[in-house]
């Protein structure tokens, strides 16, 4: 915090700014946001805002200005990367209660949003129009808009569609000064500097987004959902080479190992092979004269590929059960260990099947297990490394494997991350892909919008620490009934 930071100055503020019952300081009140879904790293902040209207979170990042207190944005707090853990001694903003649809247009394919809307309600609100919001990330029933945004969110169909920045069209921003500025529009052809464009996925560091413009697309005509079975991994990974390489464009194409398959199986119960070492899902969708042409093709390139079994979806309750394993595949992992690590990091779909052979050589030496889902058409990796908390220094031991991962990807040619975003718990792998020249670049940016280093604090950038950071003590070893010495 800064030397001149004044955060009993600021709490009184807030006080009179706030309902008591929407300004939390108590110990207790703030507990529940010590962490986010990186449950490994906890920090407590001084105090959680509950704003209701952007007018209110207007006045609370002014307020921290003017006391030179850290503050963050916090939708659901589904972040992977630690990037919506609390700054120590800092002010969280809970965005959850700005969740209002302020306008959508079906002529124009437009929503407007607040950032605490959920992924998934943008599209049950456009569905009576025959339109859809495309980013579909597995956390889609309960992440934000805003908490999508901050971090560049992707999905399942990420491959045809692209990402949260190819949806986004314009937002309304407060910047860590206080400042609020307009960005985009209401067109993807824009004039001028993107700052768009360097607003999503920067993690917060940027600002806060008040509103957020999205782009609808029609609900495709036809699907054709895919499932291939494989007794290896590197079968499955050559599939998706030789899908891609035929022409085809897949709206989806991703994968699922053997523990994955179990995993899920056991939470869903979507009728997978058990035995397959690999599940391959390929969805192909548009109007149903190109989907049936092309479902005929995919199938010849498939069977060439070496499955076992191929199953195509009959309705769109048997499509649904299979995506229902996929997305409930992060989640049921633990069915299979108490805690794991959720990895994400990219190598070129090229390097598929070398990358997920060492993956698994580095499995074995380091004697932890890993379950391997990804988005295998854009090679975006999510290795789930389980480990048991309680047992001295697996954790430790996890995050050592972890950290060779993206080592891999970024020899391999790829990067430390798709869509988690960097946050805390790769921002010390950064130099791995970036020269210092690089970062220092980075870093005039940032402080050029935020001088103080006030917004989203000690995230994103290395700070010099061993890649195993300095971790917050377990719930469990507060309460005194588990212990790590």
């Amino acid at each position: 915090m800064s030397l001149s930071a004044n955060p009993a100055g600021l709490l009184a503020d807030l006080a009179r700014a706030l309902p008591q019952e929407r300004l939390l300081s108590q110990p207790a009140q703030l507990t529940p946001y010590e962490s986010d879904a990186l449950t490994a790293f906890r920090a407590r902040p001084c105090a959680v805002v509950l704003p209701e209207t952007s007018q209110e979170v207007l006045e609370t990042v002014r307020l921290c200005a003017k006391h030179q207190v850290p503050f963050l944005a916090r939708g659901s707090g589904t972040s992977l990367s630690g990037g919506s853990l609390p700054i120590d001694g800092g002010v969280v903003i809970g965005l959850n209660r700005l969740n209002k649809l302020l306008k959508l247009d079906p002529q124009e394919r437009i929503a407007v949003v607040q950032p605490g809307f959920i992924n998934l309600h943008v599209s049950n609100a456009a569905a009576p129009y025959g339109l859809y919001y495309a980013p579909d990330p597995s956390s889609q029933p309960v992440s934000t808009i805003g908490g999508n945004l901050a971090f560049n969110s992707g999905g399942a169909h990420c491959l045809k569609y692209g990402m949260t920045s190819n949806h986004v069209l314009g937002a309304k921003v407060v910047l860590p000064t206080g400042e609020v500025v307009e960005l985009g529009g209401e067109s993807l052809e824009g004039l001028g500097p993107d700052w768009l464009g360097l607003f999503v996925g920067s993690e917060g560091l940027m600002g806060i987004a008040l509103e957020i413009r999205l782009r609808l697309l029609p609900k495709p005509e036809k699907y054709h959902t895919l499932l291939a079975a494989y007794d290896s991994l590197g079968k499955a990974g050559e599939a998706v080479a030789a899908v891609v390489a035929s022409g085809l464009l897949p709206g989806a194409m991703e994968i699922m190992d053997s523990l994955a398959i179990e995993a899920a199986e056991a939470a869903v119960h979507a009728g997978y092979p058990m035995e397959a070492r690999a599940l391959l899902i390929v969805e192909l969708e548009g109007e149903t004269p190109q989907v049936e042409a092309e479902a005929k093709y995919l199938s010849e390139v498939i069977a060439q590929s070496g499955p076992y079994e191929v199953r195509v979806a009959k309705d769109n309750d048997e499509r649904m059960r299979i995506w229902k394993g996929r997305k409930a595949a992060f989640s049921a992992v633990g069915r299979l260990s108490p805690d794991y690590i959720v990895q994400d990091g990219v190598v070129p779909r090229s390097k598929l099947g070398q990358a997920l052979s060492e993956i698994e050589r580095l499995s074995h030496q380091h004697g932890l297990r890993v379950a391997n889902v990804f988005h295998a058409g854009d090679g975006n990796l999510h290795p789930l490394i389980l480990y048991d908390g309680k047992i001295a220094g697996e954790l430790e031991r996890g995050e050592v494997l972890a950290g060779e991962i993206l080592k891999m990807c970024v020899a391999l040619g790829g990067t430390i991350t798709g869509e988690h975003g960097v946050g805390m718990e790769k921002k010390e792998y950064m130099p791995e892909m970036f020269t210092p020249q690089d970062l220092e670049a980075m870093h005039r940016i940032h402080r050029s919008v935020d001088p103080d280093e006030l917004s989203n604090r000690g995230k994103m950038f290395p700070s010099g620490e061993a890649p195993a950071l300095s971790h917050g003590a377990h719930p469990l070893e507060q309460a005194g009934v588990i212990s790590r010495e």
